[in-house]
């Protein structure tokens, strides 16, 4: 088998496609909400009655459980609301500060290969943050993008963002998270992704202060490169309490 590695990072879809529809959220979204957008419009891309979307947000601070967490690895759960999730992976934290991208992707339109999806997610991640002067890395043995950190100690690293699907008749819900400024202590609460040898750490702690519309700016590019065109999509502002599934 084929590391993710070797597996080709393009996942372009067929030809004729329309392109991704690009969304970014005024303010902060709901988790329970955003769940529910996520199932409504991945339902209709199933269906071929809407396009592809990228849904850029971010939370207020919680933590949610993947399929795969260990209740051990909840370390303070009266810290922030914990929210158990359908999406692979163990515990993760989000908030004010982290770009959570929401990637909603009818796999049947490129591959229905979820080793090379996510594989292509992580090339997402690298490249976007290649475009800061940050060098990450994909490892074979835990999912997600790490940075070295030889200043703390010779074998040092640390995560920079989080990748957590779930796939529904071949179309991709939840996503990526990527860290800019978040309060990195709200880790604290958990065990990142069920990994206890390493760290977290944010564009900022890493010296760069980047706003999230730069940050932004760097994932568009990125994607098209790996994923195929997008364009910006009008919608409303968000607003939870008067949700309407669309």
């Amino acid at each position: 088998m084929k590391t993710r590695e070797a597996l080709s990072e393009l996942f372009w879809p067929a030809a004729g496609s329309p392109p991704v529809e690009w969304v970014v959220a005024e303010g902060l979204v709901g988790y329970d909400e955003a769940v529910a957008e996520m199932e409504h419009r991945a339902g209709l891309i199933a269906d071929g009655l809407a396009p592809e979307r990228v849904w850029l947000l971010e939370h207020p601070p919680l933590y949610t459980a993947g399929t795969s967490a260990k209740d051990a690895d909840l370390i303070a759960p009266e810290r922030f609301p914990v929210h158990r999730s359908g999406r692979g992976g163990q515990y993760t934290y989000h908030g004010p500060g982290q770009r959570v991208a929401y990637v909603m992707l009818d796999l049947k339109r490129r591959e229905p290969d979820l080793r090379r999806f996510v594989a292509a997610l992580e090339a997402w991640l690298i490249d976007t943050l290649d475009a800061f002067n940050v060098r990450a890395e994909r490892r074979e043995d835990r999912v997600g993008v790490w940075v070295r950190r030889p200043e703390k100690a010779p074998d040092a690293e640390d995560k920079i963002a989080a990748i957590g699907i779930r796939v529904r008749r071949w179309v991709s819900f939840h996503g990526i998270s990527l860290n800019v400024e978040p309060e990195l202590a709200h880790f604290d609460g958990i065990v990142p992704c069920g990994v206890t040898r390493h760290g977290v750490t944010s564009l900022v702690d890493l010296g760069l202060p980047v706003a999230l519309a730069d940050v932004d700016v760097a994932l568009r590019v990125a994607f098209e490169r790996i994923f195929g065109p997008s364009v910006a999509a009008c919608v409303d502002p968000w607003r939870p309490k008067a949700f309407t599934p669309r």
